[in-house]
């Protein structure tokens, strides 16, 4: 049997697993702030990875606008910040 440290036991697990949205919606979370900025985050009300696309709810109308304006760039951010290109797709609710 082959022999692997934890981190690498855990992240095969999670890469076979459900609860890898789960895990990444976590992590979105967690540095939603660093990406976007503080007002952007503060009116953003909730953040979901389903499989590659990421869903972005906010009920304030002009921070919805300019979101549309910068899905592509807010991919490629997410993207860059967890290390992984999961994010392929931002739906703007």
């Amino acid at each position: 049997m082959a022999e692997y440290s934890l981190g690498e036991a855990l992240n095969e697990f999670l890469k076979k697993s459900r609860l890898k949205g789960d895990i990444q919606a976590l992590q979105i979370d967690d540095v939603w702030e660093e990406i976007m900025g503080k007002t952007v985050a503060r009116y953003t009300d909730k953040l979901q990875i389903i499989g590659d696309k990421l869903f972005i709810t906010t009920t304030v109308a002009p921070l919805k606008h300019e979101l549309m304006y910068q899905r592509d760039k807010i991919a490629q951010r997410v993207n860059e910040k967890l290390g992984r290109n999961i994010v392929k797709e931002v739906v703007i609710k």
